[in-house]
């Protein structure tokens, strides 16, 4: 018996180590289909090697992935292995089939309707959530399997000990991994941000500053040569078109310089509600013109040090592209609400919009990258650009034709 568990045991971890070496770098879309097919060759092995009891019956950890597959993704994951899962135990035969048909048909109404809620919490929270489900399906399990017994013998109760210190401590080691490589893939996103972000600010800062200046000088000289009575009526369209070449070209520029580190005078202690509210009003006009509603909510006490011109054009850009996410849906409801929790200032942005796939949300705030076709992704760089700053994290959640939300999290 101990060297089958050490087998189950073994079956588990192969998943986790293949996905590390291979795999963690690949697209998010890639990567869950990929951890299906895993889950499901690991939980076929599990299947195959069981512990044989005496009285017919076979026990194995094939739950295990099964679950963690169920919290991690939801009904649509987690179907192709209640289908293979039945399917193979069929094949299997003996005692218990029904049972196991039962239990998985249970297990599979009832744990992906806690995915959502479950992916919200932390990552301790995780762990002791999945050891909990764990510990009442196994327990749920073993009820079926005394009803249908009858007579409960010692070996039956052998089975009820070693079944829940098995099922509930693997699955503990499990989650904790797959927690630890979850954090250290953040970590490493978080530190592979930073790194852009502190590159294209230092470019940005050296370089505009070099190139406004002479742009100025040439824009002043031709609207001089604009106004001269002795050009042509050709020239002077050539002129003019120099002119709006000019501002685009400043307008580019500018925006280079909102990556640049904060500067001093712009610099305040504040509980942004200056900032939300002076943002709100200059949004709601566009808002209007689209049939966007806007709602807007403060509640924030606490204050942080922060350049209040970048933070200003981040709510900006957030709000704009909220609006524009709601164009093609014929107008919308933009909620926007500024908190506080924990010594953290909460600001929320929700959309009614079209939505996002989970790649998308992956590729935001990178450079050059836009969900939208005339979009450079500048916007989006430097609402990332400025919450880094500030030592903020952004999360977002979205959902193809229901909307999406932004929640940005900065420490007091």
């Amino acid at each position: 018996m101990f060297e089958t568990l050490l087998l189950n045991f073994l079956f588990l971890l192969t998943p986790i180590l293949i996905f590390l070496i291979f795999f963690e770098n690949r697209a998010f879309a890639y990567n869950s289909k990929i951890l299906v097919l895993l889950s499901a060759v690991t939980m076929c092995l599990c299947i195959a090697k069981p512990f044989k009891l005496d009285m017919g019956f076979i026990f194995d950890l094939r739950y295990i992935p099964f679950i963690i597959v169920a919290l991690f993704g939801g009904y649509k994951n987690v179907l192709p292995l209640y289908i293979l899962l039945n399917i193979y135990r069929f094949y299997v035969g003996g005692e218990g089939t029904l049972q196991s048909f039962l239990f998985a048909t249970s297990t599979l109404m009832l744990i992906p309707l806690y995915s959502k809620r479950f992916l919200k919490l932390d990552s301790k929270s995780r762990i002791i959530a999945a050891t909990i489900i764990s510990f009442l399906t196994m327990g749920f399990y073993l009820i079926i399997l005394g009803f249908t017994q009858g007579s409960l013998n010692r070996e039956y109760w052998f089975l009820t000990l070693n079944a829940f210190t098995t099922h509930v401590g693997v699955m503990i080691i499990n989650m904790i991994l797959i927690e630890k490589i979850i954090t250290n893939i953040k970590n490493r996103e978080r530190i592979m941000q930073s790194e852009r972000l502190n590159v294209i600010s230092e470019l940005a800062a050296s370089v505009s500053h070099e190139i406004r200046n002479p742009l100025t000088v040439t824009s002043g000289f031709l609207q001089l040569l604009n106004k001269s009575k002795t050009i042509s009526k050709e020239e002077k369209q050539y002129v003019e078109l120099s002119l709006l070449e000019l501002q685009r070209a400043e307008k580019i520029v500018s925006d280079y310089l909102s990556f640049a580190k904060p500067q001093s005078e712009n610099m305040v202690h504040s509980n942004m509600k200056a900032e939300s509210e002076y943002t709100k009003n200059i949004i709601i006009p566009y808002a209007t013109m689209h049939k966007v509603e806007v709602k807007f909510n403060f509640n924030n006490s606490l204050n942080k040090s922060y350049d209040r011109n970048q933070i200003q054009q981040c709510l900006i850009n957030l709000y704009k592209n909220g609006i524009e996410a709601m164009k093609e849906k014929d107008g919308g409801t933009l909620f926007i609400d500024i908190s506080e929790k924990k010594q953290n200032i909460i600001i929320s942005i929700r959309d009614t919009g079209i939505g996002m796939t989970n790649e998308e949300i992956s590729r935001l705030g990178k450079p050059y990258y836009s969900t939208k076709a005339e979009g450079t992704g500048l916007g989006m760089l430097m609402v990332y650009s400025t919450i880094d700053k500030v030592k903020g994290s952004i999360e977002v959640e979205s959902e193809k034709g229901k909307g999406t939300t932004f929640l940005i999290t900065i420490p007091t």
